[in-house]
């Protein structure tokens, strides 16, 4: 599987956590980097690399840090209640387990294609159920006012070939919980479309950061990322984001 370039980080959490805002900026400084170490450990979301345990001496040299500062930090990281150990001891991420689990089952049917009406694959219907039916977590900032409904914006999306990745589909499953979450009017099935062929010319990468960025400023479209030139768009296609 290709290495994910990106991981999802919920600044709104981040700042809300009550345990990691009673730590010092040093321990949520070394807390940052340890998300970054399990986003690149194997196995994903474990303070490991290659499956051998990152040690506190070890990390203490990964993060220019002392073996007391660092050892300092990580009590009070685990004081607060900021990670979870393993039975072995292994500091590890349960949320980020938990949305690799969930990007892995979306990128399956990705490959496998969108509408099951459009498809005779019965995996197709049974990777669609899934996603329908599955409760989004609290940090999810989703907060639909209907779990049985579900917008034209979630059924039936083929994504262009370029965008076809783990990453992008968590990206722009983020975006539709931001829009959902602030009650934004739901795209139409042609604006949704149109709106995936701009990111598909933007590029794969570069689509991920427009909708970050749009998700962080707080605006209702996906614009190209700053200082990047805007792909045109066809007067066909224009409508009211």
């Amino acid at each position: 599987m290709t290495k994910r370039p990106a991981f999802q980080f919920y600044p709104g959490d981040w700042l809300r956590d009550t345990g990691l805002r009673s730590c010092s900026a040093a321990a949520r400084g070394l807390w940052m980097d340890i998300l970054c170490f399990m986003h690149e450990g194997s196995p994903y979301g474990y303070l490991k690399v290659n499956h051998k345990v990152i040690l506190a001496p070890n990390l203490a040299r990964m993060c220019g840090l002392t073996l007391q500062e660092t050892e300092g930090c990580l009590a009070e990281l685990a004081e607060a209640g900021v990670f979870e150990t393993d039975e072995e001891g292994v500091i590890f991420s349960r949320r980020m387990i938990r949305d690799e689990e969930l990007r892995n089952k979306r990128a399956a049917c990705g490959h496998l294609g969108g509408n099951p009406t459009l498809k005779d694959n019965q995996k197709v219907g049974v990777c669609l159920s899934t996603e329908v039916k599955q409760k989004p977590t609290p940090s999810s900032s989703s907060s639909s006012s209907s779990s049985n409904t579900s917008s034209n914006e979630e059924v039936g999306v083929e994504f262009p070939a370029n965008l076809k990745s783990a990453d992008f589909g968590a990206a722009w499953e983020s975006y539709l919980a931001y829009r959902k979450s602030s009650r934004l009017k739901a795209l139409a099935p042609a604006s949704v479309q149109a709106q995936l062929r701009n990111l598909s010319d933007m590029g794969h990468d570069e689509a991920i950061e427009a909708i970050n960025q749009s998700i962080a400023n707080g605006w209702q479209g996906i614009f190209p990322p700053k200082n990047k030139k805007p792909a045109p768009i066809k007067q066909e296609e224009v409508e009211q984001w």
